[in-house]
């Protein structure tokens, strides 16, 4: 057997998120911490709207997007990702709009 030596792949360095559709998931995961921290701290329906806002551009994204670039948007099967984020997002801003005032 001749002497070989195998010369190491160089490969590209790894980026963070890897796929745009990961840069959409850290940004409505943000959105939706901001909120959070909105309902804990100032006006509830604001914050209850903006982690529904959050969600249905997730829902948008992950409908727009290709499979191969959806990263962590992509759970189940397309439809399913897309209707379950629009419809919780949906229904935390009508309930967020309906929900009627309480005496303090």
């Amino acid at each position: 057997m001749p002497d070989e030596t195998i010369e190491p792949v160089e490969q590209e360095p790894r980026r963070i998120p890897s796929t745009f559709g990961g840069l959409v998931y850290l940004v409505v995961v943000a959105a939706t911490i901001v909120g959070v921290g909105i309902v804990a701290f100032g006006p509830w329906r604001r914050g209850v709207a903006l982690i529904g806002i959050a969600l249905i551009v997730g829902a948008v994204m992950r409908l727009a997007l290709p499979e191969r670039d959806a990263g962590m948007l992509r759970v189940r099967h397309r439809f399913s990702d897309v209707l379950m984020l629009a419809g919780v997002g949906t229904a935390l801003i009508v309930l967020a709009n309906v929900i009627p005032n309480q005496p303090v």
